[in-house]
């Protein structure tokens, strides 16, 4: 933290009790609904059990990651389970199937609302579909018979970074001999029965010389239960079902194009160029962006050819809306940037004309076309998300002696401080760690002791309910030297942060990552290029969890919109699926610094929200998510208790979690830690905990 209270730092030097000099401490797309109430009219139409699933993506059936369960794959449930059923809990919470996946002898329901605890409604317990005197109740019928075969072929004994024994590991599909028996009954639209007995629809076909590669609706397929040298069977189109469609159709089989289209709207392109975009178009994926405009919304509709500015038609197989952008998917293999993209135009022209680009020589899998946003990474499980927790800062003391000695000049909190804090109510840990000290040498790999203390620090979190934001807290500095100096290029800064979400991505605890605490005098503003190269090279690593972007000049809430509003000039910054939050600090006292050196100073009751409001406005204005990292009050003001419960308050309101400074070890009689030697009563204790405790049901963080 900074001594020059005269530029207003929010946060004053403090020593713990062993002297050291000490830092404090310094995360869908789209909001992820509530839980749905059950109605007192609802009733059982039918029941399944829950698959007793437990591994790192299960608990119990339950998805530890997203909200999803499994169930036996009968006839009955393949009926009743389908996208848009509402499904009732053992804790009583109703949910609707927002998707469907049939895989082997087990059916994967993903529902709307947060994460589902599977230690409360995961297998052995049951779920049922429900139906309100006011709804058509919920499919029950079992599904028709199985079809009979027509027609049986092979399957290639295929095994490459591709395929498994002849079956895609990536995308739905098989691969068979090319005869010409095989061409005239796999054909598109057609419904094949596999070796497990499922039964999904053709909805592609390619020619691949003496191979054709048949591609399907459905998630990916099972090699080991329906690969070579197993077969697969064409039966009759109107007995039997396919397996219900993901959220995000496959690529349609591509035709020949037709003579040219009259065209009968156009649209400019977006000039976005980064990792995922040429020119507004995606490199990874077939599509493009376009403004969100009334007009363009109207006409590029799923289901509409479009003209590209190379003559090519293709079909859009699905749109989302990103904020200020349109995101336009088509059907067949990636597009050329250089060859369509900005400042080129795009046409929708008559759906009855133009359809897809011809097919490549040897088809490739069919283009994904990513989902609107990933996975929110923690949200509500209908009880509402954690929005008040706390820091521990011990492991960023004795700064000036880096990388330092473990356990002398510094440390991590042990079990008991998790465990306390658990049962304060306080599910939020900000936990943080010096960059010198997880990697000692720029460029090297990340100190293993340091890593294994953090992935300790986890597991406590871990056992005792706490999800945990990492926090670098190094102000923009690396041994004292600026990012985007000579001797601390970006480039290293991101690859720092990518090799941490190597070692820690997958940790159930991890809440978010917190890229740098309260950068201040960075030099020719260039925060918000560091900050969105340590962004992407986490994402390509860890498409979901929370990605914590601070502001500079410490952070303060109060001075957001003069010194932060670049920070979203790149349109990768304001794109909502990239699940970014913008965190602030704000402290009290006249000088912001978090000091308290005035110890008459009284504080109004509504300053907290004052100081806080800029931001909170802006992140509204540009729709984005915000996180308070810090704030903290000493224990000698009532009225400092007052301004922090009215701040907690506003802050739940708009769904923006904090977290307090500070808790944890070797704080001694620290005027502002929950923690301290003596054990005397905290009276900052009671606003956090009120707080704490009246979550409100917010399906993610705000205030979007």
């Amino acid at each position: 933290m900074s001594t020059n209270v005269f530029t207003g730092a929010p946060k004053a030097l403090v020593r713990s009790i062993a002297l050291a000099a000490v830092f404090s401490a310094v995360a869908f797309t789209g909001e992820v609904a509530a839980a749905i109430t059950v109605s007192a009219s609802s009733s059982t139409a039918f029941t399944s059990s829950i698959n007793k699933f437990t591994s790192n993506d299960f608990l119990n059936g339950v998805w530890r990651r997203t909200a999803g369960l499994s169930v036996p794959a009968s006839s009955a449930a393949i009926a009743a389970f389908k996208p848009g059923v509402q499904i009732k809990f053992a804790d009583g919470q109703v949910r609707k199937i927002t998707r469907v996946y049939v895989v082997g002898k087990n059916i994967s329901i993903y529902v709307d609302g947060g994460l589902l605890d599977g230690s409360k409604v995961g297998a052995p317990r049951t779920i049922s579909t429900v139906v309100n005197s006011v709804a058509a109740p919920a499919a029950t019928a079992p599904a028709t018979a199985a079809p009979s075969s027509t027609h049986s072929a092979k399957l290639n004994s295929f095994t490459s970074a591709d395929w498994d024994k002849g079956i895609y590991r990536k995308s739905p599909g098989f691969s068979i001999p090319d005869t010409a028996a095989n061409k005239a009954a796999f054909a598109v639209g057609a419904s094949v029965k596999l070796a497990d007995g499922q039964v999904r629809k053709i909805s592609a076909v390619y020619d691949a010389g003496a191979h054709l590669s048949v591609m399907m609706g459905g998630s990916a397929l099972s090699a080991s239960a329906v690969g070579y040298p197993n077969s697969v069977s064409v039966v009759s189109t109107t007995a039997g079902t396919t397996t219900p469609p993901a959220a995000v159709a496959p690529a349609p089989a591509p035709t020949p194009a037709p003579t040219a289209p009259s065209t009968t709207y156009t649209a400019g392109m977006n000039n976005f160029s980064s990792g995922d975009w040429d020119n507004g178009i995606y490199r990874k994926a077939a599509g493009f962006s376009i403004p969100d405009t009334g007009a363009n919304k109207a006409a590029f509709v799923t289901g509409a050819s479009v003209k590209l500015a190379d003559g090519q038609v293709r079909k859009v197989t699905a749109v989302y809306d990103v904020g200020a952008h349109l995101s336009v998917m088509l059907s067949g293999t990636v597009l050329s940037g250089s060859a369509v993209g900005y400042p080129k135009t795009i046409s929708v022209v008559s759906s009855s004309t133009g359809t897809t680009t011809p097919p490549a020589t040897v088809a490739p899998a069919p283009a994904p076309t990513p989902a609107p946003a990933p996975t929110t990474p923690v949200v509500s499980d209908g009880r509402g998300i954690d929005l008040v927790g706390v820091n521990f800062g011990s492991g960023v003391f004795d700064p000036s002696n880096v990388p330092g000695i473990y356990n002398k000049g510094y440390t991590f909190a042990d079990e008991s401080y998790y465990k306390r804090h658990s049962e304060l109510g306080f599910k939020l840990v900000r936990l943080g760690f010096l960059w010198e000290r997880i990697q000692p040498k720029l460029g090297t790999e990340l100190d293993a002791a340091e890593l294994g203390r953090i992935k300790q620090s986890l597991d406590y979190a871990q056992k005792h309910g706490i999800k945990v934001i990492l926090d670098m807290h190094n102000y923009y500095r690396y041994y004292g030297k600026v990012i985007n100096s000579p001797e601390v290029p970006r480039a290293q800064f991101a690859e720092t942060w990518r090799k941490i979400a190597v070692h820690l991505s997958k940790h159930p605890a991890l809440y978010g990552y917190g890229l740098m605490n309260e950068p201040y005098n960075t030099g020719n503003n260039m925060w918000p290029q560091t900050a969105q190269a340590a962004g992407q090279a986490i994402r390509k690593i860890d498409p979901a969890k929370w990605i914590m972007i601070a502001g500079d000049r410490y952070s303060s809430a109060f001075h957001w919109q003069k010194y932060n509003t670049q920070l979203i000039n790149d349109p990768w910054m304001r794109d909502p699926k990239n699940n970014l939050v913008y965190e602030a600090h704000q402290y009290l006292d006249f000088d912001y610094s978090g000091t308290y050196t005035k110890r008459p100073e009284t504080f109004a009751p509504m300053l907290g929200v004052e100081r806080v409001k800029p931001w909170v406005e802006w992140l509204k204005k540009n729709k984005l998510r915000g996180y308070l990292g810090e704030h903290g009050i000493p224990d000698f003001s009532p009225s400092a208790v007052v301004a922090t419960d009215n701040l907690l308050a506003y802050l739940n309101e708009n769904c923006i979690p904090s977290t307090y400074w500070a808790a944890g070890p070797r704080w001694g009689e620290n005027i502002m830690s929950l923690d301290v030697r003596s054990g005397k009563h905290r009276p900052q204790l009671a606003p956090l905990q009120k707080h704490a405790a009246a979550k409100k049901t917010c399906s993610t963080i705000g205030p979007l």
